[in-house]
């Protein structure tokens, strides 16, 4: 019996009626199956629990209630329970694939993808009609990708784009495996196969693009956006796609004519609004670049690309203030985000502001940015602003990430040099010109009251002499 929309509405005001007056009403299993079914599609768990247990008191036998309370418990990882009714059920239907698919499922969720891909292919071996089992081919797909066996995961994906083209899921997970392969010439070849079949589908239009664009072949990537754009012409992901080529190629007028077409058919994206930014800004048009640039971060405030954009933008032109003025928005709005905080530094730093150049620079580290420029810009800093004993601790911290490093040990000699710690100046300085002589100009450009010390000249000299 099939139940229009209608019948379901009512099923579902009836049942919650019930739940409310605590009378017991009949209902049919069928009716039961749609309740549940509403509420799991919902995540009213509590809900389709309470319908499972009630269908199940008034229909004991009922298969398809079971497979529900399995669903459950499964949800809930009661393994055991769930394992005890698919085998009460595989005795009472041993042919129902839907048991299997519950089996392979429980056994999926406890990791044991290679027995749960067994049971799925008992599946298919029991079906009247195998060459239509889409969705068991594709379970077997998803379990191969779980086990990160992409070649067998294709095969299975294939086999439901067999049974049905416009399976779109299918093609995204074939096109998936190939990229994760790094098989970009048989994507392009299955894709070319299927649009041989298919001439008018724009997915496949749109993966091929996307392929071509991956091995730089930026001429077939456009005319395969061409396509997808002639196959489906509100297709907002392929105008992106094409504008995206467009700008590799040069050509940013016609980018930022794809790129506006998405805004006219959909919400305008912060993507979409940035990448206009970029090309006017390439095309010299600073006004239309920092416009559109403002209005990604309108847009979406989050976008960290859109606040760095911005801020760079401002740097290009030497305009520091402004520069500042929208790092420090963005550091309001996201101050657990590192880029922020290392741009952030670089223009205090330019606009001599030692002190939150070097609180930019720490937060940065702080944040795990530990790139070896990260270190020694706070460093340095630390120097100008008299703290030597910070700058030494901030170092010896570097160079557990950089041990041997030239550039940190000639900081480290001058440092200790110049708190007259002159033991581990010279242990560090030797170190230094060891390592690479030709750094020695970070003690005259750091360190310019220890550039005439003997003993400083003589630790230069001596590795000049032995080098050569």
């Amino acid at each position: 019996m099939e139940y229009s929309q209608n019948d379901e509405n009512f099923s579902l005001t009836r049942f919650e009626s019930m739940l409310k007056t605590n009378d017991i009403l009949f209902f049919d299993s069928n009716e039961f199956e749609n309740i549940i079914h509403h509420y799991l599609e919902n995540g009213k768990i509590s809900l389709a629990k309470r319908a499972i247990k009630l269908g199940l008191e008034q229909h004991p036998s009922s298969v398809n209630l079971m497979l529900y309370r399995v669903e459950i418990l499964v949800i809930e990882n009661k393994f055991e329970e769930a394992n005890t009714i698919l085998d009460q059920l595989y005795d009472l239907e041993p042919n129902n694939e839907e048991v299997y698919i519950q089996k392979a499922n429980v056994l999926s969720k406890q990791d044991q993808h290679e027995k749960a891909i067994e049971i799925l292919l008992m599946a298919i071996g029991i079906s009247d009609a195998p060459e239509d089992d889409s969705d068991l081919y594709a379970l077997v797909g998803m379990e191969y990708l779980f086990l990160d066996q992409f070649d067998n995961a294709i095969i299975y994906f294939k086999k439901c784009i067999e049974v049905d083209p416009s399976d779109y899921s299918a093609l995204h997970n074939i096109i998936y495996c190939y990229d994760f392969l790094n098989k970009n010439a048989e994507a392009i070849s299955y894709l070319n196969e299927f649009l041989d079949q298919n001439p008018y589908c724009e997915v496949a239009w749109h993966q091929l693009g996307r392929q071509y664009f991956a091995i730089k072949e930026y001429a077939k990537a456009n005319a395969a956006f061409d396509f997808a754009i002639i196959s489906d012409d509100t297709f907002v992901g392929a105008y992106i796609e094409k504008g995206k080529v467009l700008e590799k190629l040069k050509q940013y007028e016609d980018a930022i004519e794809n790129y506006k077409i998405t805004l006219a058919l959909d919400e305008p994206t912060s993507f979409a609004l940035l990448r206009i930014g970029h090309c006017y800004e390439k095309l010299e048009k600073d006004d239309l670049a920092i416009q559109f640039l403002k209005k990604t971060v309108d847009e979406d405030a989050l976008l960290d690309k859109g606040w760095l954009a911005i801020t760079k933008f401002y740097m290009k032109r030497l305009n520091y203030q402004k520069a500042l003025y929208y790092i420090n928005k963005a550091v309001n709005i996201d101050g657990e985000n590192v880029l922020y905080w290392k741009l952030y530094a670089t223009v205090n730093k330019r606009l001599n502001f030692l002190e939150e150049a070097e609180h930019g620079y720490k937060r940065s580290l702080e944040l795990g940015n530990y790139e070896l420029d990260t270190w020694l810009d706070r460093s340095d800093i630390l120097v100008a602003l008299g703290e030597y004993e910070a700058s030494i601790y901030n170092l010896l911290q570097a160079a557990e990430f950089y041990p041997e490093n030239a550039e940190i040990e000639y900081r480290l000699g001058g440092l200790y040099f110049t708190i007259q710690q002159n033991e581990k100046g010279r242990f560090h300085l030797k170190n230094a010109v060891g390592l690479n002589v030709e750094y020695n100009f970070i003690i005259s450009e750091l360190f310019p009251h220890l550039s005439d010390r003997p003993i400083v000249k003589a630790i230069i000299s001596d590795s000049r002499n032995t080098s050569n």
